[in-house]
């Protein structure tokens, strides 16, 4: 089946039909190079500060866990155990690399024969700290 202007062939001369054709122009060229040099660099910018942000994060859930580790391990000695007697500061005498580990012990402050714990972890340019009440068993 053939259509009615199937026939007919482009009579134009091929550099009349390349002017139609014509690609981009050097400006606009340079317009989309420039927008898309923009955009990397947005991209390169949250990706740095998407290192940066993961760094931090690690160095708190380092703090946290050491924290957590040894809290736990205060929490599990008996009432009266050489680590939980009153005063302080008290210093982990094998910290994790780079960490600090500190406790003291006051008695009595909000309930009565409870011991409140404070314990600070600091490393890498973090400070942790919780403070917490260990209570004598009946």
């Amino acid at each position: 089946m053939r259509l009615d202007n199937a026939h007919i062939i482009d009579t134009k001369t091929p550099k009349k039909a390349l002017k139609k054709k014509d690609g981009f122009t050097l400006i606009e060229v340079l317009v989309a190079v420039s927008i898309f040099a923009v955009g990397l660099l947005a991209i390169a910018a949250l990706q740095t500060s998407a290192i940066r942000m993961n760094s931090t994060g690690d160095r708190l859930t380092e703090l946290s866990t050491i924290g957590i580790d040894k809290y736990e391990e205060l929490m599990s000695l008996p009432f009266t155990d050489p680590q939980l007697v009153v005063g302080g500061p008290y210093t982990d005498p094998n910290p994790p690399a780079g960490y600090t580990v500190i406790w003291t012990v006051v008695q009595d402050i909000l309930v009565a024969n409870a011991k409140d714990i404070t314990l600070t972890v600091t490393g890498k340019g973090k400070i942790l700290q919780r403070t917490s009440i260990r209570a004598q068993s009946l």
